[in-house]
């Protein structure tokens, strides 16, 4: 990179920020008054971003390092009243000369981080599902539904611990574009808060996702309000205490409850995970207390022991082992004390590889067996099976292009209840950006 060519840049980089105009003496020999640099070069020299050389000469037409161009640019950054273009050009020439700035004692990330404090990831995707169910007398049915959904998640940095974050999403439904109803269209703010993240601590105040992820979980996938902390390195500790909505509108909703009354339970969970190399495990236990529980209203046995009782009480065990950089083995199974009937819950997953957003061309399946009871659980964290049913199921994922995903899942099984078939085809494409 010639010598020249560095001062048009770094002039670009100066002139926004530079509270007085061309008219610096030069303090360099062998740039005279009438080159075509010497107000931009004599500029910088008074800013100082370009120093020359000891015997007062700039030497514009000499090569330079990869360093030196580093230290112009270092220089650059340090200005504090940059204008938005030359602030943008600052950041895309220190990103591409990050490594010579850290060596120089830059710290590049934390520039970038301040010059862009508000961030907006989200996807748009195409769902489709289709459930078939067997009834006593032989008949057969079947639900399909077509689901778009527009989602964006800003990011706000508050400082270098705390950021607020939030999940805007917007849905429609294609089968309803046929001059009916179509109430179920929403756009909503489902999720914001206030999250600080700290060596082997972490914390969340507001409406979060409350998804147990961790390991196989069948437990949870949903929105709650309230606090959790979450702390530990190899053994980490969850807590989490708030509202959680108990009619939402998750791929495998609430069953069983009586929507008459307060839609909504105080939730409390407690999970502890350990991981060892290729192998992990948790252990945890959820409550719930809500006048829904109590099946006042058709009288059928419900969450909560003879429909009578105002409390879910669950405890769940979950695991994984990895063989390999491409197959893992999990599992879980989960209990509702308080329920009667229907309160297990279990599954055993085998998975291989697995599509990445990023790479096209990746992929990944995997095959499980599934045990949902409908009252052990308040929010399943599955969306290939069916609510009250045990079976198998399978499922792919490639990515078609980068950031463009496509899931097909299938699930053939029975249903706890009677016996008879249940299925459920399960279809996505996904758009990150």
């Amino acid at each position: 990179m010639k010598k020249t060519l560095v001062s048009a840049l770094t002039t670009a980089l100066v002139v926004g920020a530079a509270s007085t105009t061309f008219a610096a003496a030069n303090p360099f020999s062998d740039v005279p008054a009438d080159h075509w640099a010497y107000d931009a070069v004599s500029q910088l020299a008074a800013d100082g971003v370009i120093e020359g050389y000891g015997d007062t000469t700039f030497k514009g037409d000499r090569n330079i390092t990869r360093y030196e161009m580093a230290q112009m640019i270092a220089k650059a950054m340090a200005k504090t009243n940059v204008g938005s273009n030359d602030k943008a050009l600052i950041d895309k020439l220190a990103a591409e000369f990050s490594d010579e700035l850290n060596n120089l004692g830059v710290r590049v990330a934390n520039l970038e981080r301040n010059a862009d404090m508000v961030k907006w990831n989200g996807e748009a995707r195409y769902t489709y599902t289709s459930e078939r169910h067997e009834y006593n007398d032989g008949s057969k049915d079947r639900k399909n539904k077509d689901e778009l959904l527009l989602r964006l998640e800003p990011t706000a940095e508050v400082n270098a611990n705390w950021h607020v974050k939030a999940r805007i999403d917007a849905k429609t439904y294609m089968d309803k574009d046929n001059g009916g109803d179509k109430s179920d269209d929403t756009a909503k703010l489902k999720r914001v808060w206030a999250q600080g993240d700290y060596k082997n601590f972490q914390t969340k105040l507001g409406k979060f996702g409350v998804a147990t992820a961790y390991d196989k979980s069948l437990m949870l996938n949903d929105e709650a309000s309230g606090a959790a902390v979450t702390f530990g390195n190899k053994l980490k500790a969850s807590v989490f205490a708030g509202r959680l909505d108990l009619k939402d509108d998750s791929t495998l909703d609430t069953a069983g409850v009586n929507y008459g009354v307060d839609q909504a339970a105080n939730f409390q969970s407690v999970a502890l995970t350990y991981g060892l190399g290729k192998a992990s495990g948790t252990a945890a236990y959820y409550n719930a207390t809500s006048d829904a529980f109590k099946d006042t209203a058709s009288k059928k046995v419900g969450y909560s022991k003879d429909g009578k009782e105002d409390t879910f009480g669950a405890w769940e065990v979950a695991g994984s082992y990895r063989f390999d950089k491409n197959v893992a083995l999990g599992g879980a199974y989960i209990k509702n004390e308080k329920a009667d009937s229907y309160n297990k819950a279990g599954m055993v997953q085998l998975d291989y590889k697995g599509a990445q957003k990023a790479n096209k061309g990746t992929w990944g399946a995997y095959v499980a067996y599934r045990h949902i009871g409908e009252f052990a659980v308040l929010d399943a964290n599955q969306d290939d099976a069916l609510l009250n049913t045990k079976g198998w199921a399978v499922g792919a994922n490639y990515t078609l292009f980068k950031n463009t995903v496509a899931n097909i899942k299938y699930f053939n099984g029975k249903d706890l209840q009677s016996d008879k078939d249940a299925e459920k085809l399960f279809g996505r494409v996904e758009f990150f950006f």
